[in-house]
């Protein structure tokens, strides 16, 4: 893994709780997936890298199984509900 990538992952671990509060609303069209645009409304800060970090399937959109993949390794706070 790049020490970019893991730089990245790090601050998505530390900056991410405002997420969980938002998961609900941060999936602004409503098809069950979080697109990195989607994430960046709510964390400008998370970039490119650390976004491809989650999203496993490389399909450019987490969905829930990534997610709480994302969530189980640290990367992601867990969900409200």
């Amino acid at each position: 893994m790049k020490p970019q990538t893991l730089a990245a992952i790090s601050v998505l671990a530390l900056g991410l709780p405002a997420l969980a509060v938002a998961q609900s609303t941060a999936d602004a069209n409503g098809d069950g997936v979080l697109t990195i645009e989607e994430v960046q409304a709510v964390l400008p800060e998370v970039d490119a890298d650390g976004f491809s970090a989650m999203d496993t399937n490389g399909d450019g959109a987490l969905d829930e199984a990534e997610i709480a993949v994302a969530q189980e390794a640290g990367l992601l706070p867990p969900s409200n509900g």
